[in-house]
């Protein structure tokens, strides 16, 4: 990597890692709690939401919201959700996400609630980096890039941050993938940190590492100068 682009990307990590970054991510809805088990709760919802258009996100995210209230955490330890989201429903409630797919979301995090204290401490009973353990515990595959866990894992433990929460202290941030969208591929891509635009589990493994290069403790530091300069049409 050229000291060019090491600046480049130091300098614009700096500019879009900002409370700025906030009003329109959708990182904004775990921002309006101060309870862990809410954030953590309405973190992995909401990351789960996220794709497709940006303005349809925030809809129905909001929507989600007004059925959870003003407390994610008792929303789920109140069965609510089984009314709201009946299993075996398989009627759209966010584009290829069905009612039943919340209904499954809901029963694992109130399972986990019922036995630990957060989400954090259910997590560590698996094994593995991050990435792996939340894949275990909603039984999906590890193989793939997981751009939407690795966001949301990204806002747990990434600490020092105006945007990132950092209340998961027994993982490393170290141990993240930056996740891997649109932007984030074409921009690295375009600055060499990769040699392919594949969305695959190693491309994003391979990005992660370049941007250790420049953010050794902290690589995820990276995606907010990769996703802002795509997302604002600089690269």
């Amino acid at each position: 990597m050229t000291e060019d682009i090491k600046n480049k990307l130091l300098m614009c990590a700096e500019i879009y890692h900002c409370a700025g970054f906030i009003e329109s991510d959708p990182v904004q809805f775990p921002h309006r709690y101060t309870l862990k088990q809410d954030i953590e709760i309405s973190g992995l919802l909401t990351a789960i939401m996220s794709f497709g258009n940006r303005k349809q996100i925030r809809k129905k995210a909001e929507e989600l919201h007004g059925l959870m209230g003003d407390s994610p955490y008792r929303y789920v330890l109140s069965c609510r959700w089984k009314d709201d989201f009946p299993a075996g429903a398989k009627n759209s409630f966010y584009r290829m996400l069905s009612y039943d797919d919340f209904y499954g979301y809901f029963q694992r995090l109130y399972t986990a609630y019922s036995c630990f204290d957060s989400l954090e401490e259910a997590l560590n009973v698996y094994t593995g980096i991050p990435m792996e353990k939340l894949c275990a515990f909603l039984e999906v595959s590890a193989k793939s890039p997981q751009k939407k866990l690795n966001m949301f894992l990204r806002w747990m433990i990434r600490r020092d941050s105006e945007v990132d929460f950092g209340i998961w202290d027994s993982f490393d941030q170290k141990d993240l993938i930056v996740p891997l969208d649109t932007h984030v591929c074409r921009v690295a891509h375009y600055l060499n940190l990769t040699d392919s635009e594949t969305f695959s589990l190693k491309n994003a493994r391979q990005i992660t590492v370049a941007l250790a290069e420049v953010f050794p403790d902290d690589p995820c530091l990276g995606d907010f100068a990769l996703f802002g300069l795509g997302v604002n049409g600089e690269i």
